[in-house]
């Protein structure tokens, strides 16, 4: 029985019968050693095909003096496991950034986002139109969450003449809005 050396001396001046026979031998040792790096049988039956074919094509490189044609062999098919997994990496990272690039706002999003800023704006401006006194107690208590009496406390005044002037802040609020109780959403 002839060594895989042999056989692939002969491959090198084109001989198929030895090709033939060395693929027999060496195919399975490949595809295990791919199957392992790539562990997608498709992609392993692939690459192995890719193997025996530079194997066929490379033949004459090889020297025995530096290894076995065995080694060699492997290491091809070491070499285009690893360059088929980076392809792959590489492909999904690209996929990936096409995708992150192409995220679209929704129109929705922009519509909410673009009505959210001119309602502040809006309420800023009327909160302006307040007199100071109702302003401040309104804003300590849907501001800063304080309740009628911390926001008495707060301004130093009495709890019915908070509740009074927030109450007729908040008309006039709704007022300078332009809602009425019966149009909330």
């Amino acid at each position: 029985m002839r060594s895989d050396g042999d056989l692939l001396a002969l491959t090198a001046t084109g001989d198929t019968a030895a090709f033939s026979a060395l693929y027999d031998r060496v195919a399975p040792w490949v595809f295990g050693l791919v199957r392992r790096i790539l562990r997608n049988p498709a992609q392993s039956e692939e690459v192995t095909q890719e193997v025996m074919i530079d194997v066929w094509r490379t033949a004459t490189r090889y020297d025995a003096n530096r290894g076995s044609a065995h080694s060699w062999i492997l290491t091809i098919a070491h070499r285009r496991a690893v360059d088929r997994v980076r392809s792959e990496q590489a492909s999904a990272d690209r996929t990936d950034l096409a995708g992150a690039r192409s995220v679209e706002v929704d129109f929705d999003q922009v519509a909410d986002t673009v009505s959210t800023r001119l309602e502040a704006e809006q309420v800023r401006r009327c909160l302006g139109s307040l007199s100071e006194l109702q302003r401040e107690s309104i804003e300590l208590a849907y501001y800063n969450g304080y309740t009628y009496p911390e926001v008495a406390q707060q301004l130093g005044a009495k709890l019915p003449t908070i509740k009074a002037r927030m109450r007729d802040g908040l008309i006039r609020l709704r007022d300078c809005l332009g809602t009425t109780e019966g149009q909330r959403s």
